[in-house]
């Protein structure tokens, strides 16, 4: 069991677990913050745009009765397909990703870039015989003639 807690201990305490923590719960805070922004800001507009339809309030009663809103649908106990709030569900989704879009594009330019570590400076094949260097296909030495195509 103590092996377990230790194995458990350690994986908890690496750091790529602590920045996903982190980023869940930004991630979270960053999501309300955005519905509201949906909710309360766009939503509103898209309405008065689209004449006073309130997208939310879509639905469609699967009695094939009409009904004043979805809670009198469901007040009555018919069930409805609710597809307004699909919609603005897709919308929310499209505003956040390109809300976090927007923010991982702001902060790759704030980062420091990450230097490349070099190319392996390639090694020089060498003639075993006058040490010139030589092409890696040669069978033969530019330098002295020698045959090197077995070395």
């Amino acid at each position: 069991m103590k092996k377990l807690f230790d194995e458990f201990k350690r994986f908890c305490t690496k750091g790529n677990i602590l920045e996903l923590a982190t980023g869940v719960m930004i991630g979270g805070a960053f999501t309300t913050i955005v519905n509201s922004l949906v909710n309360d800001m766009l939503m509103p507009v898209i309405g008065l745009l689209t004449g006073g339809v309130n997208l939310s309030g879509l639905f469609v009663a699967l009695d094939g009765g009409t009904y004043a809103s979805i809670e009198a649908a469901k007040e009555a106990g018919v069930g409805t397909i609710n597809y307004g709030t699909f919609i603005q569900n897709i919308i929310n989704f499209l505003i956040i990703a390109f809300c976090v879009f927007l923010f991982v594009k702001a902060m790759s330019k704030i980062m420091p870039k990450k230097e490349e570590a070099p190319a392996p400076k390639k090694v020089d094949r060498l003639c075993p015989y006058c040490k010139q260097v030589v092409h890696d296909e040669a069978t033969r030495c530019q330098h002295c003639g020698s045959d090197i195509a077995g070395k």
